[in-house]
Order: structure tokens, then C-alpha cells, then sequence
């Protein structure tokens, strides 16, 4: 587990969070924010937050939309630990549970609502970070094929995936959705107007038959380039990563 030493107490959300993060390691930032933004999930309904990390992703979802039943899976101990301290600290229930995709605790097989995930995004194959518990969070381990497939397993029939991956990823994520899940939009995520989308939101209902669509770019930042030590996020974005709102519509 982490020491007190080694952790942080950072805002999220203009403080409606308060999430402790390890100082060096796997830290938040806006993907699980964004992630939780785009999940269409209504008060009652289950989630599953696949590889929840600290808790950020269920614990934005869980501050937005109240009197969901959270759960997350989260391989690392020293992380299960931390999403269920910030879980405590935020006032917001979420069922943490160790384990793997490939043998998810039987308290959590069962069927979901909604299932999101963050999967690792850096190839295996590259610099690894000195680290261990950072390289494991931010490395590809298990394919992206496998992250799908645990979901589609877990999500009741017309449930939805949402989940966020670098735009180099979208090819297996949408290969794998084929033969349970469909529906698929894809939303890209631009750092700045004109820039190449490097990240992108996919959802995607189990059993749903509706054509694929690719949805307009959401653009995170303003100006062409970064403008000194301040903020420059869209209002869109702006109502996203600080006031708490929703990306919901833009799959409409």
C-alpha cells in the first residue's frame, strides 16, 4: 500500500472531489473524467468500472448522477485501496474488488448496467517507466480485444460499453465488439481545433444493431498552441473536466 507520504490530495471536478493519488505513479487526469462524462447512466442503474485505478472515473459518474450502484475492478492492491479510501472520503458507495480481467471475482459476475474502462494506452514493447506500478497501469498488458469481451460479458442485454483508448487502438476495440456488441459511436478528442484526434470516447449497447457513426471531433483546448502556464480549455470542455456536465447529448 501506499505510505501517507507518497500520496496527494488533488481536486477534481472544482473540488466536488477530493481524490488521493499516488505522487509518483499512475495519476488521474482528464481521460477517466472524460469517460465518466460520456456514460449515459441513470439513477438505479449498476456500473462497472474496469481497472478503476483510484476510484477517478466511478467517483466523477457517482458525483453526477446519484443513486447509481458503483462497482470497480482493479488488479493492484495499493489501488483498490485508494479507490476505496476515496470512495469513504467523497461520501459516494463504490464495491471495490481485486482481480484481473480474465478472472473477475465472482461477487462481480454479474450483469451491469453500464461497464467502463480506461485501458492501459503505452505499447508493452516501449520504455517502460522505472516504476512498477506505474509502467502496469499505463502499459498494454492485456489486449484491448480481451478489455471488450470482459465488458460485453458483464452487461446486460442493451447495456452499453463506454470507453476510452488512443485513436491507434480504435481498430482492435472495434473489431472486437463484433459479435455482441453494436450501436458503436465514436467520438474523437482533439487537443486543439485542427490537431489529429490522439484519444477517442467509443460506445457501444450490447445487441444494439444501429450503424456505426463517427461523431465530430470534441475539442479539449483553445488557441493553436499552449499559451503559458494557464488553463485554455474549450467552454465545452470547460463544462466538462470542472463543472461536473455531460457528453451524453453528443451521442444523441
Amino acid at each position: 500500500m501506499f505510505a501517507e507520504d507518497q500520496l496527494s490530495d488533488d481536486n477534481f471536478l472544482c473540488g466536488r472531489l477530493r481524490l488521493l493519488q499516488p505522487v509518483q505513479g499512475y495519476r488521474a487526469a482528464t481521460d477517466p473524467v472524460l469517460l465518466a462524462a460520456a456514460c449515459p447512466a441513470e439513477p438505479g442503474q449498476s456500473v462497472l468500472d474496469l481497472g478503476c485505478g483510484a476510484g477517478a472515473a466511478a467517483l466523477c459518474l457517482g458525483a453526477r448522477v446519484p443513486g447509481l450502484a458503483l462497482a470497480g475492478l482493479e488488479l493492484q492492491p495499493a489501488y483498490a485501496d485508494l479507490a476505496r479510501r476515496n470512495a469513504e472520503r467523497n461520501g459516494i458507495s463504490v464495491e471495490v474488488q481485486e482481480g484481473d480481467l480474465a478472472r473477475i471475482p465472482k461477487p462481480l459476475r454479474r450483469d451491469f448496467d453500464h461497464v467502463i474502462a480506461n485501458p492501459p494506452y503505452y505499447p508493452a514493447g516501449g520504455s517502460p517507466s522505472p516504476l512498477a506500478i506505474r509502467a502496469r497501469a499505463m502499459q498494454v498488458e492485456t489486449p484491448l480485444s480481451d478489455w471488450v469481451a470482459a465488458a460485453a460479458r458483464r452487461l446486460r442485454p442493451g447495456g452499453w460499453l463506454t470507453l476510452i483508448c488512443g485513436a491507434d487502438g480504435l481498430p482492435e476495440v472495434l473489431a472486437a465488439l463484433a459479435p455482441k456488441l453494436g450501436s458503436a459511436a465514436v467520438l474523437p478528442l482533439a487537443a486543439r481545433e485542427g490537431r489529429p484526434a490522439l484519444r477517442a470516447l467509443l460506445r457501444a449497447r450490447k445487441g444494439g444493431r444501429a450503424p456505426f457513426r463517427l461523431l465530430a471531433p470534441f475539442v479539449i483546448h483553445q488557441g493553436a498552441k499552449h499559451d503559458g502556464d494557464r488553463e485554455s480549455y474549450t467552454p465545452q470542455a470547460n463544462a466538462v473536466l470542472r463543472d461536473g456536465a455531460d457528453l451524453t447529448a453528443l451521442f444523441r
